[in-house]
């Protein structure tokens, strides 16, 4: 019986020791199977960081941050941080103030057995936070219509950094629009239209939550634009014409008018409420580029149109009834205006032949007719005799007029008429009484008109007069009678003028005579001027001066049928010798 149990108790050991030998040669040491990643939470919330390992026997698990081993709920049932049975660390909430930051930093978990241990990759763990003042805040712009717009926004600071999203109007913007784009919190608009307009809010987010920028106003306002442009319009004279211009803008664009780049002359147009530019009985000075002119802050833009106006043709000078001898040349003057520039032709009268300035000379023809408009018949005949008629014809209307022609036989030629003394410059004050002396002669007598600046002097007016011997006379002057008087001598043998100024001044400005009081004073005229040495371009004129008074110049005028039956001036400022 001894034997047996020895043997039995030999035999158990072996097998004891055999078996202890399996068990230790399939162990393992620790090896990391799952590690933990990075993590960023927010501050109070929960969080899990991964570690799982592996080996035989199962190792244990510690945690480790910056280098410190963690204390867990293993180690003080109080803690906030839990070691789950997996290895994973989990913290029941993250805990971050300004002063204690105890969950944040770098963890590694570390497993062990008898044969070893493993550490895992290093993981951070970081505490999301998001501040609540924006570095910028976005403010208030204002653009026009097809002109970008930008709001900048700096979102506050934040851990991880936020996203910039903008709202407008309560709404968040529609990021497929592609003319929207979002950068760096900058929202910028291409091609802003009225639509865009409203309250814009920059909205940025992260973990935490988001924080919404002060409202700025985007303000899209329109440059002035045309619904409505002036036209361009052809009237006749004392017609009435409107100018339409409607426009539209943001903010509504004020309306103004010019005409040729001026402003309109006040008094002469009408403006309507709605812009309209009305012009009654236009006449050739109202013709030209009228041009709307619109304007707001954000831009300004301009319409022109043209009014033309057609005027009848009025006869500035009519040809008169004229008197020469045979074997002369007489000219008869017609001068016509109107718009557009008339034509001027001519026709005899009980003649159908017409004759015009841009006719080709006639071979053999002894009449023709000037650029200007002048009948010219050379070497007179007795058959020339009789009325011709000058007619003046534009778009608009025509005018006609006629004058005499009497010949008579040669060598008895009427002499032309003669100025023999003018009107001289005077300076007269306003309310005076003016009086513009003319004394002619000439056979037959002439007949007198006058002239002020090229324009005859309208009988009409009840100030001024024209008396028997020629004269004119001015009562209570104003300060429009001032300019160039011209006394007009005419008659079937001619045509002679002379020209003087007359300056009226306001009240309060001293005026002086303006000619001598004495007619004594005056030079006469002197003796008959003697011709000798006459050669093809020359002639040699001598005459004597006056004694009762010394002419200081002379002007010196010649007469010829071959110019226009009129007085021209051949040389002046004569020194007396």
């Amino acid at each position: 019986m001894p034997f047996c149990f020895t043997g039995i108790y030999l035999l158990l050991t072996l097998l004891w020791i055999c078996s202890g030998s399996r068990l230790r040669q399939e162990d393992f040491p620790p090896r990391i199977v799952e590690h933990p990643s990075d993590l960023i939470v927010s501050k109070g919330e929960p969080a899990t960081l991964n570690c799982k390992a592996e080996g035989r026997p199962v190792p244990t698990v510690e945690w480790y941050k910056d280098g410190e081993r963690v204390e867990t709920d293993r180690d003080n049932p109080r803690s906030h941080r839990m070691l789950l049975p997996s290895g994973s660390l989990f913290f029941l909430r993250i805990i971050h103030g300004r002063r204690s930051k105890p969950d944040d930093g770098s963890y590694v978990c570390v497993a062990r057995n008898y044969l070893g241990q493993a550490i895992s990759h290093n993981a951070s763990l970081e505490v999301a936070i998001l501040r609540d003042d924006f570095r910028q805040n976005p403010i208030d712009v204002m653009v026009a219509v097809g002109e970008p717009a930008v709001l900048e926004c700096q979102p506050p600071r934040g851990h991880p950094e936020p996203s910039i999203s903008w709202r407008r109007d309560g709404s968040n913007l529609d990021d497929r629009d592609e003319r929207i784009t979002i950068r760096s919190g900058k929202l910028m608009i291409t091609n802003a239209r009225k639509n865009d307009a409203g309250k814009y809010i920059c909205v940025a987010t992260n973990m935490v939550g988001e924080r919404e920028s002060e409202t700025a106003e985007l303000t899209v306002l329109e440059r002035p634009t045309f619904v409505k442009r002036p036209s361009s319009v052809v009237l006749l004279a004392d017609e009435s014409v409107e100018f339409h211009c409607v426009v539209q803008g943001d903010p509504v664009p004020t309306v103004r008018w010019r005409k040729d780049d001026s402003d309109l002359p006040k008094g002469r147009f009408e403006i309507l409420e709605d812009h309209t530019l009305i012009v009654r009985q236009v006449s050739s000075s109202d013709e030209g580029s009228y041009t709307c002119v619109v304007e707001n802050m954000v831009g300004k833009s301009e319409a022109s149109a043209t009014l033309t106006v057609h005027v009848p043709p009025a006869f500035i000078v009519r040809p008169r009834n004229q008197v020469v001898s045979v074997g002369r040349t007489v000219t008869f003057q017609c001068e016509a205006t109107g718009n557009p520039q008339p034509a001027i032709f001519w026709q005899r009268e009980g003649s159908e032949s017409l004759l015009f300035s841009y006719q080709p000379p006639q071979p053999f023809s002894r009449l023709s007719v000037s650029q200007m408009g002048s009948l010219t018949i050379t070497d007179v005949q007795r058959s020339d005799a009789g009325f011709y008629i000058c007619q003046a014809l534009n778009i608009a209307g025509s005018v006609i007029t006629k004058a005499l022609l009497e010949v008579t036989d040669a060598g008895s030629d009427h002499l032309p008429p003669v100025v023999r003394q003018g009107p001289v410059n005077q300076t007269v004050s306003v309310d005076s009484t003016v009086n513009l002396g003319c004394q002619t002669a000439g056979t037959p007598p002439p007949t007198v008109h006058w002239k002020k600046d090229g324009m005859m002097v309208s009988p009409v007016d009840s100030r001024v007069s024209l008396t028997e011997t020629g004269s004119l006379k001015i009562h209570y002057a104003k300060l429009g009678d001032s300019g160039f008087y011209t006394c007009v001598a005419s008659s079937p043998s001619g045509e002679a003028s002379w020209t003087a100024y007359l300056q009226v001044e306001e009240f309060g400005v001293a005026v002086q005579p303006s000619h001598p009081k004495d007619a004594a004073l005056i030079p006469g005229a002197p003796s008959k001027p003697e011709v000798s040495n006459i050669s093809r371009t020359s002639v040699v004129l001598s005459w004597k001066s006056s004694t009762n008074a010394p002419a200081v110049a002379f002007l010196i005028e010649a007469f010829s049928y071959t110019l226009g039956n009129r007085w021209m001036t051949v040389a002046e400022h004569v020194k007396a010798e």
